[in-house]
């Protein structure tokens, strides 16, 4: 036993069992005869913060006080559910690398920030992971999260086996199985976890190069059509570009059909021979690459139909129960806002409909005054059928004014890319990454597409009419346009809007008295 007193930081995201680990890691320290205090701060909710739990350690004839909070360079074991958690452990001078023993998962769950930037907000993993093996003195990094999909069990056990595994604490592995069965918490599930987590630490080697279990999950099962479109992607396409084509193959036959993925195909085509033509073989395929990506998320855009269909899979509230750690017999009541608006609504209608109110809305600002907010509890039958419905409605998406109108600008930015790249390849990729401009809907979706449509005329049409390399000048305005989603790019001209003129109410005597004093 230490003559010392061990702390202890645990960093997890709500729901994933923070608190039962700090009581199975008590209860257990404290069957091996440690004194054992544990503080617990809430996090922020929206995954802003995750809920950091501290438990101090001391041997039972120690008479040192125990601390209430952890001190930055003072932590023997850092134990995180998620790998930004750690980073956050280690940016606050939690994790040193002359005493801490970091635990981590590798997997990502995205934060609020990440999910909201007008770009790709993602933190880079590989540096993240790159900081976990500098700054710890002795690291487990593996994939958790796959680890909890095997076992059924929640994070908090896979966590518990690392920690008994890694050999931190002098406590055998009896006693935390004691632990776990005495708590009657999802016992055999978590048993199950336990021991994963435990065989998997035990067989990476804790030094500075650990092992890190990974997994590439399908995105749907795969059909023998789909298959076969595969198979025709890896045969017309440079191995370069396969991840990224395949990627979106089965993004647009689930978002649409099969038809719809041949067409991205076929739009790819010309693609690649754009890129052999200009030097593409030499820079791996990059245009090509990078189009696939961007073409990919382009057509399979965001509308009614399809955040229906994501909002009813069966997945998702799989995933809801898992995430509340709902029994299968206990009740669980959905409620999903929405709140949908005119854009939304005309964005199925045909286009000789649609174009007409949506002028008329744009020209009287009235394109935010039809956004109904809907409560619609999807876990009852009536609420699950409306959602259902909406979500068939992709079947008709191909007729309606929104998908019109996004085929238009695709073919137009397919246009711009072949006339950039053959001025240069740089030119080309940077007229590509534009698109990422272009992303979610109402509000956020009109400022992008306002942005992408300025950079267009002001900048990349010109230098195409000039036949000038315009790479760097655009690379600033993408980058201008991106940091702040909420402003333009450029100051612009004056907006001219209708001058509107109100009938005057009549001033009656008391009126007139009011104002005269």
């Amino acid at each position: 036993m230490s003559s010392r007193q061990i702390s202890i930081l645990i960093a997890a995201l709500g729901g994933e069992g923070g608190g039962v680990l700090t009581d199975w890691l008590a209860d257990a320290a404290r069957h091996a005869g440690y004194r054992v205090q544990c503080t617990s701060i809430p996090g922020v909710a929206q995954r802003t913060g995750a809920t950091t739990y501290y438990i101090e350690l001391a041997d039972a004839q120690s008479t040192n006080p125990l601390a209430l909070t952890p001190m930055p360079g003072m932590v023997d074991l850092m134990i995180a559910s998620e790998l930004l958690e750690s980073a956050r452990a280690m940016q606050n001078g939690y994790v040193t690398p002359n005493r801490t023993t970091l635990i981590t998962s590798s997997h990502r769950v995205f934060a609020t920030s990440e999910k909201s930037a007008m770009e790709d907000g993602r933190f880079d993993r590989d540096r993240l992971r790159d900081a976990v093996l500098k700054m710890a003195q002795k690291a487990v990094l593996f994939d958790m999260d796959k680890l909890v999909q095997e076992s059924k069990s929640g994070i908090s056990s896979v966590m518990l086996g690392a920690v008994a595994a890694s050999g931190v604490l002098k406590i055998s592995r009896e006693i935390y199985e004691d632990i776990i069965k005495a708590s009657g918490i999802a016992v055999q599930a978590n048993l199950k976890g336990f021991a994963l987590g435990y065989e998997l630490t035990n067989r990476i080697h804790i030094s500075a190069s650990p092992q890190d279990v990974e997994a590439i999950r399908p995105l749907l099962k795969k059909s023998q059509h789909v298959e076969q479109l595969l198979e025709l992607v890896r045969a017309k396409f440079p191995q370069e570009a396969h991840f990224y084509i395949e990627q979106g193959v089965l993004r647009l036959v689930d978002y649409q059909n099969l038809n719809y993925a041949k067409q991205y195909i076929e739009r790819l085509e010309p693609i690649l021979l754009l890129d052999q033509k200009v030097g593409g073989v030499h820079q791996a395929y990059k245009l090509l690459c990078e189009t696939a990506r961007h073409l990919a998320l382009r057509m399979s855009f965001e509308d009614l139909a399809r955040v229906a269909d994501l909002k009813s899979r069966k997945t998702r509230f799989e995933r809801i129960r898992k995430d509340l750690d709902a029994k299968d017999h206990e009740p669980l009541v959905v409620t999903e806002y929405l709140k949908p608006g005119l854009e939304e609504f005309c964005g199925f209608m045909p286009a000789v409909i649609a174009s007409p109110i949506l002028d008329w809305a744009q020209r009287n600002e009235k394109l935010n005054a039809f956004n109904i907010g809907i409560y619609l509890k999807t876990s009852r039958l009536h609420g699950f059928f409306l959602l259902w419905l909406v979500a068939k409605m992709k079947y008709v998406r191909r007729s309606g004014h929104r998908f019109m109108l996004e085929q238009e600008n695709i073919k137009k930015w397919l246009q711009l890319i072949d006339s950039s790249a053959q001025i240069s390849y740089s030119f080309g990729l940077q007229v590509i990454e534009c698109a990422g401009m272009i992303k979610g809907y109402s509000g956020t979706y009109r400022q992008g597409l306002q942005n992408f449509n300025r950079i267009i005329q002001e900048k990349i049409e010109p230098a195409i009419t000039r036949e000038e390399d315009a790479s760097a000048e655009l690379a600033v305005a993408i980058k201008a346009a991106m940091t702040h989603s909420g402003s333009k790019i450029t100051p612009s001209a004056a907006e001219f809007k209708p001058i509107k003129f109100f009938r005057a109410n009549k001033v009656t005597a008391s009126d007139e008295s009011v104002q005269n004093n």
